[in-house]
């Protein structure tokens, strides 16, 4: 033991003497070393991607990409929120919905499509788990156990295809592991919410382990019909889903089987009768949460049936991967809607109301629709390289089939049913060349065909409400469209420092014509709109500074559309018509920031600006039908106005998103709070422009304060959502009064959470 101290002894004393030698002190050594600890506590993870479907740095990546994940995603779906979640809290990403929970419009850089139609086509793909979710009820999955959600700004038309000319929204779900893994959620909240979460996972045999993931959300009825009386007449909803995941895993193969599903019973959006005043666009004394005023619509019910499975599978060759995705997709379900948002009472069909309110209402609008037999079938192959050689590659094929029918019950003209189908298939490859250890280049080519197929089913009587009460008939061609087109990119990063890259983009893509039979319900014609096609150029820096501590990534974009696809949406028709107007431009910039600033203080949040313009000086639509809004554009003295110049629709023009987050440790575990804030500027709802029918400045924060206990692996928060309680305009229906439909209402709730290893 002597002999061992009087070496430990003499090793001090020599390090002492080298330090010495070199000029420095041991007190020296010592702040260095906790400079260097202090460095490495601050230091922000580095996120992974797939962005260009290869596991990439998010900084190595010459695309646009912001990603949510851990207690950031978690916090924004605290409260039971669907995935409209998202909206706000990335720059550059919006989203909306008339349809509730069950259909959600995307939109990124201010692209995206305002059609409310089940079968409408969409500029930004969800992708959940490799697989594309074309439908609007398919993007609707809900979000649970959730690993990572990227979202990729600009096209992305030659690894995902068509109808991609906005950009992705992209979710991979936990994956199985040869380790025990465990957790599960409870949240009790406002409004009788009631939320569990769970899922376990690990190994079955050395090579086998599964997953299983489960959740129920669910929220009590809690909006009054002031009409009838009835409380809690509307506004809950109860939502089960479930995931079953195998993996099969050896070095040179592995299948990954998913099967999912889901069960939605809930409210659709609440609709309210003139709760704007002509000539403002603030919220009246007509508006109250807790209160609408119906005389049908069932409580704008919805109720669909989701049912999923894929089976992934890859082979390891020499210095390549071969990937097989396979996948099929089904949905059913309807939701029904009170859709002029008030009561419309004329016993007599005399034109005289008995009854009518709250404000004028022209006349009474219900309107039920139903998605049936839903089926989609995806097939995708690819061979990559699989090596650390200067050439990178990938080739590949993809194969899309989908058909489903769309049935409108309208209270005046009666029931309507449609058919569709849609078969798309696409050859694509990309490379990427290393030119030097700082430089390389990507270029990617992708051909896609693409055909669909429309027609109306048997018609039925009109409804017994029809003064004449007889039949109406509606004898429409079926309509046969196709396109073929090639999309490319070409891209280049260079690497400035070890820590800043700077990258330049040249995308183009396209999404494929479209077909809308939603103004056969109507007696109005189908209507198809003509592929459109972007070409967009993007620069941007990518830079982690401070030691890593702080990332700074932003970009500059401008965007052009040739041909871009139009919904105009009511009107003096109260119609939904597919247009194309000749262009339509976009240009701005996104930052996002993520700042370690101490061990305990973390930092977040961007910025984006998206300016959009319709380019089309002879482009006419119908403004409100209902006589009652004050349109700005200039008329062309026949009922319609120019929208030449007009932004898009249902584009922010600027969206601010924050967040920070503080840990006070004890013996323990740690103490945290937690805050986001999310900010939209000017939106436009319409593609014309009016007084009432867009918003500036809606808001919303969450709040979260919370114990994380490491000994026993459970955590316990109090959250707010919207916690503020803003009453936050989304949308408007404009054919029949100035009806408008809100945000969600202020949750607060307590969350239990407990992990197992």
């Amino acid at each position: 033991m002597k002999t061992c101290k009087k070496s430990v002894l003499a090793l001090s004393i020599q390090a002492s003497l080298l330090a010495a030698a070199m000029g420095l002190s041991p007190a020296v050594l010592a702040q260095e070393s906790d400079k260097d600890q202090a460095a490495e506590e601050t230091k922000l993870e580095r996120i992974m991607v797939t962005a260009q479907k290869r596991v990439q740095s998010t900084q190595e990546v010459p695309i646009s990409i912001a990603t949510l994940s851990g207690e950031k995603f978690d916090a924004l779906f605290a409260g039971g929120e669907d995935i409209q979640a998202l909206s706000g809290k990335i720059p550059g990403l919006y989203a909306e919905s008339s349809n509730g929970r069950a259909a959600p419009r995307f939109y990124i850089r201010g692209l995206g499509n305002t059609d409310f139609d089940l079968a409408a086509s969409q500029p930004v793909s969800v992708i959940m788990d490799e697989v594309v979710m074309e439908n609007v009820i398919l993007k609707s999955f809900p979000l649970f156990d959730v690993a990572q959600a990227e979202v990729i700004r600009g096209p992305q038309g030659t690894l995902f295809g068509r109808n991609t000319t906005a950009g992705i929204v992209k979710f991979t779900s936990v994956k199985p592991t040869q380790d025990f893994e465990a957790y599960t959620k409870a949240t009790v909240g406002s409004f009788g919410t009631i939320n569990v979460e769970g899922a376990v996972g690990g190994g079955l045999t050395d090579e086998l382990s599964a997953r299983i993931s489960l959740m129920n959300q669910n929220r009590d009825d809690y909006v009054d019909n002031g009409f009838t009386g009835e409380k809690d007449f509307t506004g809950g909803h109860d939502e089960k889903a479930g995931r079953l995941q195998f993996l099969y895993d050896t070095d040179s193969f592995s299948a990954l089987f998913n099967v999912h599903g889901r069960k939605l019973d809930g409210t659709s959006s609440l609709f309210r009768a003139n709760v704007l005043t002509a000539g403002s666009n603030k919220l009246n004394e007509n508006y109250d949460r807790d209160t609408v005023y119906y005389d049908d619509g069932d409580g704008n019910f919805q109720k669909y049936d989701n049912f999923g499975a894929s089976l992934t599978l890859e082979f390891e060759l020499d210095g390549m991967t071969f990937t097989s995705i396979t996948a099929q997709e089904n949905a059913d379900g309807n939701g029904k809607g009170d859709i002029d948002g008030g009561v419309r009472i004329d016993v007599d069909f005399d034109g005289t109301p008995e009854e009518m309110g709250p404000g004028f209402i022209p006349f009474g609008a219900v309107t039920e629709d139903q998605l049936n037999d839903l089926k989609q079938f995806t097939q995708e192959i690819r061979l990559a390289s699989d090596t650390n050689e200067a050439l990178e590659w990938q080739v590949g094929a993809f194969y899309f089939d989908s058909s489903f029918g769309v049935t409108s019950i309208d209270g005046f003209f009666g029931k309507t049913d449609v058919y569709h189908e849609n078969t798309s298939w696409a050859v694509f490859g990309q490379t990427t060349y290393n030119l030097t250890d700082r430089l390389d280049v990507t270029a990617g080519i992708r051909y896609t065909y693409d055909e669909k197929s429309f027609w109306v089913g048997e018609q039925n009587i009109g409804s017994p409400g029809l003064a004449d009460g007889f039949p109406f008939v509606q004898d429409y061609d079926p309509i046969n469209v196709d396109d073929g087109q090639v999309s490319w990119e070409l891209s280049s990063n260079y690497r400035l420092t070890d820590k800043t890259s700077l990258y330049g983009r040249l995308a183009n893509g396209f999404r494929a014509q479209s077909i809308q039979g939603r103004d056969v319900a109507f007696e109005a014609p189908p209507s198809v709109a003509e592929s459109e096609t972007i070409t967009s150029v993007e620069v941007g820096a990518k830079s982690d500074l401070l030691d890593d501590s702080l990332r700074l990534n932003g970009a500059l974009f401008y965007y052009n559309i040739d041909d871009i696809q139009l919904s105009a949406i009511g009107g003096a028709t109260q119609g939904n018509q597919l247009i194309n107007a000749d262009r339509g431009v976009g240009y701005g910039f996104e930052v996002d920031a993520e700042w370690r600033a101490t061990k305990s203080l973390v930092l977040g949040g961007g910025f984006s600006y998206n300016k959009t313009e319709l380019k089309d000086q002879n482009l006419l639509v119908a403004p409100c039908g209902s006589q009652a809004c004050t349109p700005t554009d200039r008329p062309n003295g026949a009922g319609l106005v120019f929208i030449d110049g007009n932004p898009f629709p249902q584009a922010p023009e600027t969206i601010l998103t924050l967040n920070a987050r503080y840990d006070i440790p004890v013996s323990t575990g740690e103490i945290y709070l937690y805050g986001d804030v999310a900010r939209q500027g000017k939106t436009n709802l319409f593609l014309y422009e009016s007084m009432e029918y867009h918003t500036n400045g809606n808001f919303e924060a969450g709040l979260r304060i919370g114990y994380l206990n490491f000994d026993n692996d459970y955590e316990v928060a109090l959250f707010g959502r919207n916690i503020t309680d803003e009453d936050n305009l989304k949308g408007a229906i404009d054919f029949n009064n100035l009806t408008g439909f809100v945000n969600e209402p202020r949750i607060i709730g307590v969350e239990f959470k407990k992990s197992f290893f």
